[in-house]
């Protein structure tokens, strides 16, 4: 069974996170460098299969798109050129990021430890994918 990746796409870095085989368990995969995102997915692609790639929608609380929605707005337009072929799911990301630091925080990291913002985009993809997976088997 392919995989699905998920996607939290910021100015600087980006978090990636995936699924098992199954489809069960949603990971952490890495941060990069936005820059490099396409050049980063064209290499995962051509060793993992992956089903579909899940972006964040940054939303307000009203759920006006936020300030950031048109980079990432760009972003996918960007992706969809270079995978015309890989279904694209958007997902709200309201309060990812709040819910990784949380995270960071109940799994006892020192406050050094938690200032790592790539590590904050990271699990902040993490949430996403699993909450899609959640909602998914319901």
């Amino acid at each position: 069974m392919p995989r699905i990746l998920s996607i939290d796409y910021g100015q600087k870095r980006t978090g990636i996170a995936v699924t098992d085989e199954m489809q069960i368990i949603a990971s952490g995969l890495t941060t990069i460098p936005s820059a490099t995102a396409i050049a980063f997915l064209k290499d995962y692609f051509l060793k993992e299969k992956v089903e579909a790639v899940l972006i964040g929608e940054p939303k307000q609380m009203n759920g006006e798109p936020s300030e950031s929605a048109s980079i990432i707005k760009g972003f996918v337009t960007h992706f969809t050129n270079h995978f015309p072929d890989m279904k694209v799911i958007r997902v709200d990301e309201r309060f990812t990021s709040k819910m990784a630091f949380q995270s960071m925080i109940d799994s006892g990291l020192k406050k050094k430890q938690r200032q790592n913002k790539a590590l904050i985009d990271e699990i902040s993809a993490t949430i996403m994918l699993q909450d899609y997976l959640t909602r998914k088997r319901i």
